[in-house]
């Protein structure tokens, strides 16, 4: 007899060996139609296999559905394969490469004697649903290696030929077949064309084959893939979303920064943005002073020596851009952690100076492959709100603790309350005993039980050095954007010979405890600006108030309340043209200017102002003084 444990903790039995459909089958016939595969074995071990998998010892098993995250795994990879189908259909010549499941759906390479149109990726799609209405059954094969290039030879894909002659010559590698469509895959895929209803082909791209500029470009078609309508629709409309929040698209007509080929990867910001990189900043240097930190600034360039000693060089040489000078190797700084460390070390610290809170707006180079660069969110040249504090063993949990409500507060006042807490546990390759990793791993693990958040842990995610929390915020579309962390680190001080006097009298060496609360303020800014969608509170927009006055016979009035204004501590500024009132409100609204005051006749004479908020409100008139006072308030909130 055959045992299989379900999820429920139920058991059934079989005389024989069993496929996973028949067992699905066996449990009920609304399972049996909705089963997608199954997932048998325990834990990180399970194994994700067809309906037709056979089954032939004890096992636990999990029958998959398009409601599980696997399903969705399944839908994706099979209709990367009913996308490679139809393109053969259409266009015989073209050669298919590989096709796999990426975030959100998939892709699959091609290569073909003319670049895919948008006609012709409308077309793929028609087929692609023509092909899964006919509900085609998707049965696997296995033939020895050389028999497999030979077939693919036979049919003229020289590249899947390839593919299977990196493989070892005694292995033997399966096929997946659809109608008149075969190709090479491990699998697994669902049982039909016919499960594949909800997709979407997205934009085709270039990519090297094997990824290598040396090898021919291909064309990659993308897709999405979901398990419902509804998920599809959803999807599609976050895409639309997201194009209208596109940093770079609001960079360029809110005229904050550009990026520019004599400078790739670094940020040129202009005025507007440069105010909002101000604000940034100058919040967080408040952030440093109300809690206990000692703002440093170390230099750009450091000698290649320190970056041996920390193991760096090793590590990280090509990702660090060098230089050199009379006969020393020099290396702009990819991180601030050992400036800081050189700083500690200067005169003797005592167990009463800790913990010691460093923080830096710490400017840093890494050599990006250009292209990963993305707009001022992936960039060559950023700047971190950079802290490390030193401290001793006893001190983790409460610095930790103090850590966490604090960086809650500052995405509180960004508009973010929404956080994911993960904490990176010890690697198998690792320093330090486990009586000192146990500590840290509680330490961490306790700050956030203290603070009230609900954690997932990631086994052995930690650094050789020691473990870590990561921070992760979630914006107005769901999307999550990795920022904080805090990083406890037995290590790079001990290296560089970081030591405090202990109160026995001893030399010791710091805890390190690495942390960062926005990270990179470029990508900070850019996941605002997407947040906000480019209407940023009044605390940190660029401009707050325009005065626009209707006449010229209103220009000193709208000058006198600028003025006042500005007087204020507010940005304002007045729009004196010629140019209809209508006009100018349209335009600063397309400026996402938080309030615009329109002044008249009426308005000066009686020493008010037309408070118009952004979103087109009409907020009434108002004496100067009450607006002030609304403002003032406004920004002091950060609504």
């Amino acid at each position: 007899m055959i045992a299989i444990q379900l999820p429920d903790g139920s058991r059934r039995e079989f005389p024989a060996p069993v496929t996973i459909g028949e067992v699905a089958a066996s449990i009920g016939p609304g399972l049996a139609k909705a089963a997608l595969g199954g997932r048998i074995g325990h834990g990180k071990e399970a194994k994700l296999v067809d309906l037709s998998y056979r089954i032939e010892q004890d096992t636990p098993l999990a029958i998959v559905t398009d409601k599980d995250a696997d399903g969705l795994e399944l839908i994706r990879h099979s209709t990367a394969h009913l996308l490679a189908y139809a393109v053969k259909e259409l266009f015989p010549e073209a050669q298919v490469t590989i096709g796999p499941v990426i975030e959100n759906g998939f892709y699959y390479d091609f290569s073909y004697k003319r670049p895919f149109t948008p006609d012709d990726l409308a077309a793929i799609e028609k087929r692609m649903g023509e092909l899964a209405k006919k509900d085609e059954k998707v049965e696997r094969r296995v033939l020895p290696r050389d028999e497999a290039v030979a077939y693919f030879k036979g049919l003229g894909e020289d590249y899947k030929a390839e593919i299977i002659s990196s493989i070892p010559q005694d292995q033997d590698v399966s096929l997946y077949r659809e109608g008149n469509f075969e190709d090479l895959c491990r699998g697994p895929h669902v049982p039909s064309t016919g499960k594949l209803k909800h997709f979407k082909l997205m934009k085709v791209a270039g990519a090297y084959w094997r990824g290598d500029h040396r090898n021919e470009m291909l064309q990659r078609i993308y897709g999405t893939a979901w398990a419902s309508k509804d998920d599809l629709q959803q999807y599609l409309h976050r895409l639309e979303e997201a194009e209208k929040r596109d940093h770079r698209r609001l960079g360029r007509e809110l005229d904050l920064f550009h990026i520019d080929d004599h400078a790739p990867g670094v940020v040129f910001w202009h005025p507007k943005g440069w105010t909002v990189w101000q604000e940034v900043e100058q919040y967080m240097r408040r952030v440093y002073r109300d809690n206990g930190y000692l703002e440093v600034k170390g230099p750009q360039i450091i000698d290649r020596s320190l970056w041996e000693a920390t193991g760096h060089w090793d590590k990280y040489r090509d990702n660090m851009f060098t230089t050199e000078s009379e006969k020393r190797d020099y290396a702009l700084k990819p991180m601030n952690c050992p400036g800081h460390i050189l700083i500690f070390k200067q005169g003797i610290k005592s167990y009463r100076d800790l913990p010691l809170r460093f923080g830096e707006f710490g400017q840093c180079h890494r050599n990006e492959p250009s292209g990963g660069l993305h707009g001022i969110m992936r960039v060559r040249g950023f700047t971190q709100d950079d802290g490390h504090i030193f401290c001793t063993e006893d001190m983790i949990l409460d610095e930790c603790v103090a850590y966490t409500e604090l960086l809650q507060k500052v995405y509180k006042d960004f508009g973010f309350t929404d956080i994911l807490y993960k904490v990176a546990t010890r690697p198998e390759a690792r320093i330090g005993s486990d009586e000192i990793w146990d500590k840290a791993e509680q330490a961490l693990i306790e700050s956030l039980k203290r603070s009230g958040c609900d954690y997932v842990i990631a086994p052995g995610d930690g650094a050789f050095y020691g473990p870590k929390i990561e921070y992760t915020l979630k914006d107005a579309l769901g999307r999550q954007w990795q920022c904080g962390t805090m990083q406890v680190d037995f290590s790079m001080a001990q290296r560089l010979g970081a030591e405090y006097v202990a109160e026995s009298g001893e030399r010791r060496t710091p805890v390190m405890l690495h942390r960062a609360i926005v990270g990179s303020l470029e990508r900070f800014i850019g996941i605002l600006i997407e947040q906000h969608a480019g209407a940023l509170p009044a605390w940190l927009a660029p401009t707050q108030v325009v005065v626009a006055c209707i006449t010229d016979g209103q220009a000193d009035y709208a000058q006198e309340v600028v003025k006042a204004l500005q007087k204020q501590g507010v940005r304002a500024q007045a729009d004196l043209r010629n140019e209809k009132i209508t006009y100018k409100i349209r335009e600063h609204s397309l400026q996402k200017v938080p309030f615009i005051l329109v002044v008249g006749d009426k308005e000066k004479a009686n020493g008010t102002v037309a408070v118009r908020a952004r979103g087109n409100q009409d907020l009434g008139v108002m004496s100067s003084t009450d607006f002030s006072q609304k403002i003032a308030e406004a920004i002091a909130s950060k609504a």
